[in-house]
């Protein structure tokens, strides 16, 4: 795997971000962010592109469309070792992404203080989900981080490895996500389950 040179980083729980991007960024890579997450990672005093820049496009709708775009999911799904996905990116103008890193929206947590419907709808993760799972696709290409207690593991092995990280680690790391976004999915239909569809107005 080449060196991990663009990273996009979107989170829901911020717990360590900032010092993740920042030592990312001291190690050269690029970072790609959204909304709030963007937010604390400029205020920690690190570069920063907002993926409106990279989409050319605006969050809209509320935010419920915001990475899912060609110049976002064209630069996780390329195979680096495919010449016509390369150049399929080149003639587009897109650039690998080689790191990703999200955690999705809290929508256990929401359910649980006995959120509306309306509320809980909102709060159903799409964007995420379906970076995580490109990413984890891809991951003979593409390192996924969906949990803030891999940051450091990550960050030792990009040390000792010239800013690689081994294809066993990114191999875990995807089963992780798909283990993440199965039980994310479950939670929600459990949740709709329990909604009798008489009472929807």
């Amino acid at each position: 795997m080449p060196k991990i040179k663009r990273a996009l980083i979107s989170v829901t729980d911020k717990t360590g971000v900032a010092e993740f991007a920042k030592v990312l960024s001291e190690m050269g890579v690029e970072i790609i962010s959204t909304g709030g997450t963007a937010r604390v990672i400029r205020e920690a005093g690190v570069p920063v592109t907002d993926v409106s820049e990279v989409t050319g496009f605006p969050e809209m709708l509320d935010g419920r469309v915001k990475t899912l775009h060609p110049k976002i999911h064209g630069g996780i799904l390329a195979i680096r070792s495919n010449p016509e996905h390369m150049r399929q990116l080149e003639e587009q103008g897109i650039k690998p992404i080689d790191l990703v890193v999200v955690n999705l929206y809290a929508f256990e947590k929401t359910v649980a203080r006995g959120a509306s419907l309306e509320e809980a709808i909102e709060n159903i993760d799409i964007g995420g989900p379906t970076l995580l799972r490109a990413a984890a696709k891809n991951y003979r290409d593409v390192t996924v981080v969906v949990d803030p207690q891999d940051y450091e593991k990550i960050l030792a092995e990009m040390r000792e490895n010239g800013g690689e990280t081994t294809l066993k680690t990114r191999f875990e790391l995807a089963r992780k996500v798909f283990e993440t976004t199965s039980k994310y999915d479950t939670a929600i239909y459990n949740y709709l389950k329990g909604i009798d569809p008489e009472t929807l107005s």
